[in-house]
């Protein structure tokens, strides 16, 4: 085997470690993600390719003469823009319209680039859906403005936590307090009348449903080490939202 080939193999097992590692980051499922890095790799020679996927980590193996390689999963979020960037690419590379060299650099593409929508947008979309979700639980109407401020003040928390501390619990935490104490006081200054719903429909943002039914999905595949994980994560975060709505409740 030439050293022209042997690089071209390098950069397709990067290239499969790269896809991978932006799938797992946007909220992907495991399988999805497997199945991407495994289809990517043989359409480039690698026939024996095995991976192995965890939300905190990858594991590819290229089959001889290649080394096992292995990649860390820092952040996790929700993109699934991202997610539908990425399958894109491994389409275009199978089916030959991308080489190995053109995915390698399109995904590092999108890896710099910000596909998310703006913050304050993500705000306004936060308080839109909060204020749908009371109506949904049978809120009344005369509460929209509360859970509407309810639902964006707590994404504004758990946004700015996140980005100064880097703990999610803590954030999620925080943001659910939050939400509790702008339900709080829009009672207190009569802008309100059902602080229950108020606080559900404010929470909603913040309750990780991706993740609980990818955790589903995962269990369900034969996936349980990442099964458990996700599971693990939302049981995590549901605990520390109710333990914020909680304790704004307790005085």
């Amino acid at each position: 085997m030439g050293g022209g080939d042997l690089s071209n193999k390098e950069v397709a097992i990067d290239c499969c470690l790269l896809a991978g590692r932006l799938m797992m980051e946007a909220g992907a499922e495991t399988y999805r993600v497997e199945d991407t890095m495994e289809r990517m790799a043989r359409t480039q020679g690698l026939d024996e390719v095995e991976s192995f996927v965890t939300p905190t980590g990858i594991i590819l193996s290229p089959g001889s003469p290649h080394h096992t390689r292995l990649i860390s999963i820092k952040n996790r979020s929700t993109d699934l823009e991202k997610v539908a960037l990425v399958n894109d690419v491994s389409r275009k590379l199978s089916a030959k319209q991308y080489t190995v060299d053109e995915a390698y650099k399109r995904l590092r593409e999108i890896e710099r680039t910000n596909v998310m929508f703006p913050l304050w947008l993500q705000i306004l979309a936060a308080g839109i859906a909060s204020a749908s979700f009371l109506i949904l639980y049978e809120g009344i109407w005369m509460d929209v403005p509360a859970a509407f401020l309810a639902g964006g003040a707590g994404y504004v928390s758990v946004t700015i936590i996140q980005e100064l501390t880097k703990v999610k619990f803590f954030a999620e935490f925080i943001a659910a307090l939050s939400v509790a104490l702008v339900a709080f006081i829009a009672i207190q200054a009569n802008m309100g009348e059902q602080i229950d719903k108020i606080i559900i429909g404010g929470v909603m943002p913040l309750v990780p449903g991706l993740l609980i039914t990818n955790a589903v999905r995962d269990l369900m595949a034969g996936h349980f080490m990442s099964g458990v994980a996700k599971g693990a994560e939302a049981f995590l975060t549901a605990f520390a939202i109710g333990a914020g709505v909680a304790l704004v409740l307790s005085f």
